[in-house]
């Protein structure tokens, strides 16, 4: 087949054919064509060539090209495309290295197999620009809900039809037992999109937490205008959900009007998700009160909050203890999930028995180091003294409001106490010095004689050692392994030294050892104080 006038509008023709047909733009269907008549006369003219065809929008007519680049001498490899510059001269007056020589050449006829490979480069480039199509079209709109029609279902997977494409919904992504049948109507929420080789995948979710989010926003026009905002979400999929609203109006109720007239709204999306049962619960910036609200119907005693490790402990009546945990751990569960915190739940009864026995054994600790009677121990301990060094150290004032002690009392005790530290304080440096520890690190401030035979007993002997440290492994920290939070024990975490005091430390070494330049540091810090206070503006 010669290019010729009488077929090259046919080429224009059946370029937008294709477009219409695909749904894709016809200059991508053009620039298929003109990559394989350029294939097309590679084969004819010689493989080595650089030959390129461009066709005209409007007329239809394909012009026939050879480039060749001028190259340096020693960098000619190519003949066919390359030519050097004293080559050139003889079709310009001043080549540059680059510049390019560009000759109009005889169209080709295409043979049979010419013609067939021209078909397949067509195809091919078509099938590529309608998978990226869908994509671009998918991958806008991931994150959203989507309605479809079940096509079929493959080993419990169901393949939707979302309409210019088909969606995955796994058998793990739907609710509990749902079962569906060809051409039954089923709305998914687009979980992922992924470009692969064979096309767009595109993955569908009911079980996603951001299903039901997304559904609410559907429901609650108050959510969907930005009045009301979901802060958090937890769902055991079929069976229970608990999700988190707060208003950024004041007269406007977040959980009324989730709830809707006579439940109209959360009913339909109960509706929507196999009737699974949704508690819809007021957000607080204030994470205790966060979670007693997160915990109901049950009602919480005291809740003590440990930030750095990420836990929470609560206390509740006896009788609420198996309605905090919820059936199967349900309850606490979701709680946790909500909250991002690992929740300790405990009853009054358990809280009052570790009460006491903590009681016990501060009132031992007093009576063993201070020899003192056990009604003093005691006396001490109900005041809040917790150990050693809040009685040495503390002001004379604080131990003369206890009960029978005068000044001359607490003066003996102060130093009973300061005489056991210090005992204790040089048998930990005789044990740390047994076991080779640098003088560097004796003296180092910050670290006390127990903390340093802590770290001897680690194999941390000098400030070189201790300097490569990291935060985590002297303050300890959590891990997750196979979806289970583990707790790293630090060496220095029986002091009570947090990650923030820990990384001080390590900074302090680094920088005393010449390691890293402190001014460096207090440019780092002064960065950080303009970007906090930059976000409480905003």
């Amino acid at each position: 087949m010669a290019i010729t006038s009488a077929n090259q509008l046919e080429l224009l023709q059946t370029a937008e054919a294709v477009a219409r047909e695909k749904m894709i733009d016809p200059g991508l269907v053009v620039e298929a064509m003109e990559e394989s008549l350029a294939r097309a006369a590679k084969s004819r003219y010689g493989a080595e060539m650089d030959i390129r065809v461009s066709i005209d929008r409007k007329t239809g007519r394909a012009t026939f090209t050879r480039i060749r680049t001028v190259v340096e001498d020693e960098e000619l490899e190519n003949y066919q495309a390359e030519l050097t510059v004293a080559q050139a001269k003889q079709y310009m007056a001043d080549p540059q290295v680059g510049d390019e020589i560009v000759d109009e050449i005889p169209p080709v006829e295409l043979g049979r197999i010419a013609a067939q490979s021209a078909k397949q480069v067509i195809l091919q480039k078509v099938r590529e620009a309608e998978r990226d199509r869908q994509y671009d079209e998918f991958i806008d709109r991931k994150g959203t809900i989507i309605n479809g029609v079940v096509k079929r279902e493959e080993y419990g997977n169901v393949i939707v039809d979302i309409g210019r494409g088909e969606g995955v919904l796994r058998r793990n992504e739907k609710i509990g037992r749902e079962s569906y049948r060809p051409n039954d109507r089923v709305r998914c929420f687009i979980k992922d999109v992924r470009r692969e080789a064979r096309g767009p995948q595109i993955f569908l979710s009911r079980t996603a937490p951001e299903f039901m989010a997304e559904l609410f926003k559907m429901e609650v026009p108050e959510i969907y205008d930005g009045i009301i905002e979901i802060k958090a979400v937890a769902r055991d999929p079929g069976s229970r959900a608990k999700i988190a609203v707060v208003s950024n109006d004041g007269s406007i109720d977040p959980v009324g009007a989730c709830v809707g007239m006579r439940g109209s709204r959360v009913q339909a999306v109960v509706n929507e998700l196999q009737g699974e049962k949704i508690d819809i619960i007021p957000w607080n910036e204030d994470m205790p009160t966060f979670l007693v609200n997160a915990l109901q119907p049950a009602e919480v005693s005291k809740v003590v909050l440990d930030e750095d490790a990420e836990r929470i402990e609560v206390v509740v009546p006896d009788e609420q203890l198996s309605l905090a945990i919820g059936r199967r751990g349900q309850n606490v569960r979701l709680a946790s999930q909500l909250t991002a915190l690992d929740i300790d739940i405990m009853t009054e009864s358990d809280d009052s028995a570790r009460r006491q026995k903590e009681f016990e054994e501060r009132t031992q600790l007093f009576m063993d180091t201070l020899d003192l009677d056990e009604f003093f121990a005691q006396l001490l301990v109900s005041e809040g003294f917790t150990n050693l060094e809040e009685v040495a150290y503390v002001e004379v004032d604080e131990l003369l409001v206890i009960d029978g002690v005068d000044e001359s009392t607490a003066e003996e005790l102060q130093a009973r106490a300061r005489d056991y530290l210090e005992a204790q304080n040089a048998k930990s440096l005789d044990a740390a010095r047994a076991l080779g520890v640098d003088e560097g690190l004796v003296e180092f401030d910050g670290l006390s004689p127990q903390m340093v035979e802590a770290l001897a007993n680690d194999g941390v002997l000098t400030l070189e050692d201790f300097a490569t440290c990291a935060d985590w492994e002297l303050a300890g920290g959590w891990t997750t392994v196979d979806g289970q939070r583990v707790k790293d024990d630090g060496i220095l975490e029986k002091f009570d030294v947090s990650l923030a005091e820990a990384q001080d430390l390590v900074m302090t070494a680094r920088v005393m050892l010449g390691w890293v330049d402190p001014e460096e540091l207090v440019g780092d810090s002064a960065e950080e104080t303009e970007t906090e206070e930059s976000e409480a503006e905003e």
